[in-house]
């Protein structure tokens, strides 16, 4: 008895010595990071050991921090199958994670993944009879899982410490998280942020569906958005950007697949494809330590490569027209080889030229 006694203080203080060494080692650890000649706000561009990017510019005027959490993928990535998956799945980072949004996840668990197995049936079901009969039992299901949820506990958490502005977005080619924090509360806002990427849970699913519906109605019926897709779609047969919708279709909203927005998430949310930028009043030396405190364990993976077939070249106008209530309007778009060519910084320059949000300057 004995000698078990002694084995385990001394595994018990191998442990703890480990701990300590490991956060020492944090502490004294260098961190590199890189600037741009010339910057005016001399933003500092950091890299963790296991690829993610940190930003970082300092403003001493008010005590808060403008954050965003940036992952490299967007509806561009969206398998051709179930557009508008990125989009919903930004929605879904909002439910909780298996720490908090729920009064006991291992309870929830069991729910959730019935129902996850009964929108892959009701996936590939055409019948309409046997569709109807699945996603009762998704509802019936649901309301089960939902005893346990929290609905709004992230809101909550970050309201908590002072956060306003809490948002997200999905672009094409990236989705953001937002949130506007005081200085003092940093350290909290990496906890809970820490939590939220690396140990989502997908919860209160098919009644967020319904927000996402309703989104998807306001774009059929906004004029505008119909003329930008029918623009995307003129100047991109080939690429996502123009056969594809960040909302995505009503046929794959109506069809979803959590199976595949879960690939999705552990295909694109690692560390070397995500960014953390952050502005405001707080000290850079140390930031970057808490930053690789709370994010520095997230995996690294292999990121597919991005593919798609060459657009032809475009040798006379496209004209398209779309009919709605709005007042007449014209939007005129050039096609340019993206962001990561050199034409893209003088390209930005001549928008601002000829319009700068307000008249232009011509």
């Amino acid at each position: 008895m004995k000698t078990k006694i002694k084995i385990l203080g001394f595994a018990l203080f191998s442990v703890i010595l480990f701990c300590f060494i490991s956060d020492t080692a944090k502490a004294q650890k260098q961190y590199a990071y890189k600037t741009v000649t010339g910057d005016p706000l001399k933003a500092r561009i950091y890299t963790l050991d296991n690829g993610l990017s940190v930003y970082m510019t300092v403003y001493k005027d008010a005590p808060r921090i403008q954050t965003y959490i940036a992952v490299r993928a967007g509806s561009k990535n969206d398998p051709s199958d179930a557009t508008g998956l990125a989009h919903y799945f930004e929605h879904l980072m909002f439910k909780g994670s298996k720490s908090f949004g729920s009064v006991n996840y291992s309870k929830e668990e069991p729910f959730l993944d019935q129902i996850d197995s009964l929108f892959e049936v009701y996936r590939v079901t055409k019948d309409s009879s046997k569709r109807l009969n699945i996603y009762h039992r998704i509802d019936s299901v649901s309301t089960l899982a939902a005893q346990f949820a929290i609905p709004n506990e992230y809101d909550k958490l970050v309201g908590l410490i002072g956060a306003t502005g809490t948002n997200a977005y999905t672009s094409n080619d990236q989705t953001v998280y937002v949130n506007d924090i005081p200085s003092n509360e940093l350290e909290n806002w990496l906890n809970i942020e820490s939590d939220r990427f690396s140990n989502n849970v997908i919860r209160l699913f098919h009644t967020e569906l319904e927000t996402v519906y309703e989104e998807k109605n306001m774009t059929l019926a906004n004029d505008q958005r119909k003329a930008t897709q029918a623009l995307f779609e003129g100047l991109f047969n080939n690429h996502p950007y123009g056969t594809q919708t960040t909302i995505g279709t009503i046929e794959h909203l109506k069809s979803p697949s959590i199976k595949k927005i879960k690939d999705y998430y552990n295909k694109y949310y690692v560390a070397n494809n995500m960014a953390i930028c952050l502005s405001g009043d707080f000290d850079p030396d140390e930031t970057i330590k808490l930053i690789d405190k709370y994010f520095g364990t997230f995996s690294k993976k292999e990121i597919p490569a991005f593919t798609f077939k060459p657009e032809e070249s475009i040798t006379s106008p496209i004209i398209k027209e779309v009919e709605g209530p709005d007042s007449e309007n014209i939007n005129i778009a050039f096609r340019f080889k993206g962001a990561g060519s050199k034409d893209s910084d003088i390209l930005m320059l001549l928008d601002m030229i000829l319009s700068n949000s307000t008249a232009g300057l011509i």
